[in-house]
């Protein structure tokens, strides 16, 4: 459909919780600046044939680019949850959920009779100091499928309790894609399983057994490689792109080369990362989807580095599709602000108001290349029926750094409708061997300006009326079984050479299959049962912001709501 729509002036904060589910403990040595060197494996004589592995794509629902949804399968029932690389869990409306956000929601919940209990309970919160929403129920147990992948016994909390949009605008919760590190789903079962243990060795044991849903894709090796890719789609503005999640390859037509690779930042104890298990002392583990970044660029002008950098030495973006603007430091904000507005230069309170039809870059450098954001993805219109003066509504300030969240700025969707954004997870329970990263590829075609002051001409020539519509989450996925074949261990220790500019190679289905073996030997006659004492309820992180938009007609109801994720 096509309709009018606006931008509300309201904004959510970003959460920005550091908790970790298990006691601190300092390093005993100060671990130096960890660099991480991209491994080529190359392929040598000695080779074994592989077991196939799958891999899924999927299409993502879109409500005025603000809610972007993906259809899951949880035991019997098919419902749409919220995409959220910032935060690890998945949590589903429960049908024992009573909240007038619940009562409110028109998505199919998740019956409360169905599956198996763990005995452990949670309660997710997603906000800041000033303002949160929450999530709060049992952890079950249920096979969860999406994009025609499924793990059997996957743990998952059944919101009982929750004031979050999320199940609202088609979606019936939130589908985290982060770190085991940052799941206080598995934390709490972990607590409940082996009584609240002191150290992190039963926590990272279990990955394999109660983490996050892709994780443990990706440690069965169920999948063909350790990663999944997002694009989304743009729904307002110029209606284009294609939304869509592909886990285990990456997406058709995409090649390797073509990508370029940054490691994913290494949180240490003391800045509020995961301690290390005793069979693992040396590591250090990823917490987030968080990048170095090298600069940000306005309109080819390379913008002064912000003082706001508290706890954190180091530049560093979160890459999070849980979060629907751009956000940055206040200093470099306000600078990109009164840039491209002059109400806003003459006037810091003003809004950043400028004509729809100036073509603004903001570009973030990563691993020494530009990655602009779609010129049509950093408009929004002010008013509804005004397509001649828009608003910079898209980029807002954030929290500065701090234990547990070191970026300074986070990426949010209007980054992911300008580029592909492939995330690799490597060795999860030994890093440093297969160490996590991400490529890019920037989508922004070269005549973007034109494309945006085209669309712009459109809506004037149409009443102020841009281009508007609502996709919901496609339940039909897409499966394929990728075969080839791998270097041995053998080979690869004597082959591996550093590059780095080179694309990850996954850790063989043969070190796949080892490591799962080795952690879960101990955990064979392991059952949750129900007469434990419940773990204590833990905090989720993730740093969701969103400007609401209203969509007239069938998504005007929208505008009346708060506080999503």
């Amino acid at each position: 459909m096509v309709s009018s729509w606006s931008i509300l002036s309201v904004l959510v904060s970003s959460a920005i919780v550091s908790a970790l589910p298990f006691p601190f403990r300092a390093p005993t040595t100060q671990r130096p600046n960890i660099q991480l060197p991209f491994q080529r494996r190359s392929v040598v004589k000695s080779l074994h044939e592989r077991d196939d592995g799958l891999a899924g794509t999927v299409g993502i629902g879109d409500l005025a680019d603000l809610f972007y949804t993906v259809a899951v399968k949880v035991g019997g029932t098919t419902t749409s949850v919220n995409l959220d690389t910032g935060s690890s869990d998945l949590w589903v409306m429960s049908s024992q959920c009573t909240t007038k956000e619940c009562k409110k929601s028109q998505s199919k919940s998740y019956p409360a009779t169905s599956g198996k209990t763990t005995g452990a309970s949670v309660d997710l919160r997603y906000g800041d100091s000033t303002t949160g929403t929450h999530a709060s129920g049992p952890i079950m147990q249920d096979t969860v499928a999406v994009a025609g992948l499924s793990m059997a016994s996957q743990v998952f909390a059944a919101a009982n309790n929750t004031d979050s949009s999320a199940v609202q605008n088609g979606g019936a919760g939130i589908f985290g894609l982060g770190f085991p590190a940052q799941s206080f789903v598995q934390a709490a079962v972990v607590n409940q399983m082996f009584n609240t243990p002191t150290t992190t060795d039963d926590f990272v044991n279990n990955i394999i057994s109660y983490g996050p849903l892709v994780s443990r894709l990706a440690m069965s090796g169920e999948i063909e490689e350790p990663m999944f890719a997002i694009t989304l789609q743009r729904n307002t503005i110029d209606v284009s792109g294609t939304g869509q999640i592909s886990i285990g390859e990456l997406p058709q037509g995409v090649d390797n080369s073509s990508l370029t690779w940054v490691p994913v930042r290494l949180y240490d104890p003391a800045d509020g990362g995961l301690n290390p298990p005793s069979f693992a002392s040396n590591e250090v583990y990823p917490l987030r989807w968080e990048i170095p970044l090298d600069a940000v660029y306005l309109d080819g002008q390379k913008l002064p580095d912000t003082t706001l950098t508290g706890t954190s030495s180091e530049l560093s973006a979160l890459i999070d599709t849980g979060n629907s603007i751009l956000r940055g430091p206040q200093d470099v904000v306000n600078n990109i602000l009164s840039t491209v507005s002059p109400a806003r230069a003459a006037d810091s309170s003003a809004l950043p108001t400028f004509p729809c039809a100036s073509a603004h870059s903001l570009s973030f450098q990563i691993g020494g290349k530009m990655f602009p954001i779609d010129p049509r993805d950093f408009v929004s219109q002010n008013n509804s029926g005004d397509a001649t003066t828009c608003v910079a509504s898209n980029v807002v300030a954030t929290d500065a750094p701090s234990a547990g969240a070191l970026f300074s700025w986070s990426l949010g969707d209007p980054f992911f409708k300008s580029n592909l954004v492939v995330f690799y997870y490597g060795n999860l329970t030994h890093p440093s061997l297969d160490p996590p990263r991400i490529g890019f590829l920037s989508t922004v075609p070269q005549n973007a300006s034109a494309l945006l002051q085209s669309a712009v001409a459109d809506a004037q020539s149409d009443g102020g009326v841009f281009e508007s519509t609502v996709n919901a989450a496609p339940t039909v996925a897409t499966v394929s079984t990728v075969t080839g074949v791998e270097p041995t261990s053998a080979a690869l220790a004597v082959s591996a050479t550093l590059s780095s500019t080179s694309t990850p190679t996954s850790t063989n289905a043969a070190q796949r299959s080892a490591n799962v073996a080795a952690s879960t030997s101990a955990l064979s006659s392991a059952t949750p049962s129900a007469n434990q004492q419940n773990a204590n309820s833990a905090a989720a992180s993730s740093i969701p912001a969103l400007s609401l938009a209203s969509c007239y007609a069938a998504v005007a109801l929208f505008s009346l709501l708060f506080g999503f994720l």
